[in-house]
C-alpha cells in the first residue's frame, strides 16, 4: 500500500522571515548600486541648511513602520508583477539622471537618482509584501520621497515665495500698529529704521520642519482625508505669520529698546521660539480639526415620534 507524501508548509512566522530576509538582501544591493548619490545627497543635507530635514526622513519612516508593524504580518503576498513594473520605471529613471547629467538643471540628475533610489524601493517592498501591505503603510512609504533633495531653481522658488509673503505680512503688522511705514520691495522703512526682508528671513529651513511636523501630525491624530487636507494647507500661512512675527518682534525691539536686537542672539539663535509658536498654532487647529471629526461621527438623535 503506498503512502501519499504530505508537503510541508513553512510557518507564516518562517515565511515572514524569508521575506524580511529578501527585503534585506534587496535594500542592501540598492545601497551599493547608488552609494555615490547617497553620500551627495547626505553631504548636502549636513552642511546647506536647506536640506537639513533629509537627515531626519529615514529615521522617522522607520519609527512610523514600527508603530504599524503588525501590518507587516496581515496579507503579505509575493507581487512580482507589479515589483517588475515599479523596477522598470525606477531604471528609466536612474538611466536619465545618469546619460542627461549636464544637459538637466542644477541639482537635478541628483534628485532624479534619489527618485530613482526610492521608486526602487517601492518595487522591493511591493514585491515582497504585496500591494495590500502596502497600501495599509502607505504615508510611511511615500514619505520616503521626501529624502529627493528639491533642486536648486525649485528651491528659489519656494525661497522667492515666503519672502515676498513674509514682507508683505510684516507690512500688513506694522500697519496695524498706525506706525508710519513705506514699502518698496523687500525693504521696510519706519521713521528712524529701515529693514530689508533679505533671503535668510525667508524661514526656509524652519517651514520646512514645519511642514514635516504637520505631515506627521495629521498622519497620527487625523482620521478623515478632508481634515487631513485642511490640516496640510494650512501649515503654509502658518509659515508666513511665524516669519512675519519674527521680523516684526526683533524690529519693535529695536526700536524700542536697544538696536542690537537686530543682530543679537534672538535674531541669529531664537529662530526655534517662532517655530514653537507656530507649531502651537498648529497644535491648536490640530484639536479643532479632531473636535470637527468627532462632531461628525456622532449619529442623529432621533426625533421621536409623537
Amino acid at each position: 500500500m503506498q503512502t501519499a507524501e504530505i508537503k510541508s508548509v513553512p510557518p507564516r512566522s518562517v515565511a515572514l522571515e524569508r521575506r524580511d530576509v529578501l527585503l534585506s538582501i534587496l535594500i542592501a544591493a540598492s545601497l551599493v548600486i547608488f552609494w555615490r548619490q547617497i553620500t551627495d545627497t547626505f553631504e548636502l543635507a549636513r552642511h546647506v541648511d536647506e536640506y537639513t530635514h533629509i537627515l531626519l526622513i529615514i529615521p522617522v519612516t522607520l519609527a512610523l513602520i514600527y508603530l504599524q508593524r503588525g501590518k507587516l504580518r496581515r496579507n503579505a503576498t509575493y507581487a512580482p508583477s507589479a515589483s517588475v513594473v515599479l523596477g522598470v520605471i525606477s531604471m528609466g529613471i536612474g538611466i536619465a539622471a545618469k546619460t542627461h547629467t549636464y544637459s538637466f538643471p542644477e541639482g537635478v540628475p541628483l534628485a532624479l537618482a534619489i527618485l530613482s533610489l526610492v521608486t526602487l524601493w517601492m518595487a522591493c517592498i511591493v514585491g515582497c509584501y504585496g500591494w495590500t501591505v502596502f497600501r495599509s503603510l502607505l504615508f510611511p512609504f511615500l514619505f520616503l520621497f521626501l529624502l529627493i533633495p528639491p533642486p536648486a531653481s525649485l528651491l528659489e522658488k519656494a525661497i522667492s515665495f515666503l519672502q515676498t509673503a513674509s514682507t508683505e505680512a510684516t507690512f500688513a503688522l506694522f500697519s496695524l500698529t498706525g506706525l508710519p511705514i513705506i514699502r518698496n520691495g523687500y525693504v521696510l522703512t519706519l521713521p528712524n529704521l529701515s529693514i530689508e526682508v533679505a533671503r535668510e528671513c525667508s524661514g526656509i529651513r524652519s517651514s520646512i520642519m514645519l511642514l514635516i511636523t504637520g505631515l506627521i501630525l495629521a498622519h497620527l491624530f487625523l482620521r478623515s482625508l478632508w481634515s487631513k487636507i485642511v490640516f496640510v494647507l494650512i501649515i503654509v500661512p502658518f509659515s508666513v505669520a511665524k516669519n512675519a512675527i519674527r521680523i516684526f518682534t526683533l524690529t519693535m525691539l529695536a526700536m524700542y529698546v536697544d538696536p542690537g536686537f537686530l543682530s543679537g542672539r534672538l535674531h541669529h539663535q531664537g529662530g526655534i521660539v517662532f517655530f514653537l509658536i507656530a507649531l502651537g498654532g498648529l497644535l491648536l487647529s490640530l484639536w479643532i480639526l479632531q473636535r470637527a471629526e468627532r462632531r461628525r461621527k456622532k449619529p442623529h438623535q432621533s426625533i421621536p415620534a409623537v
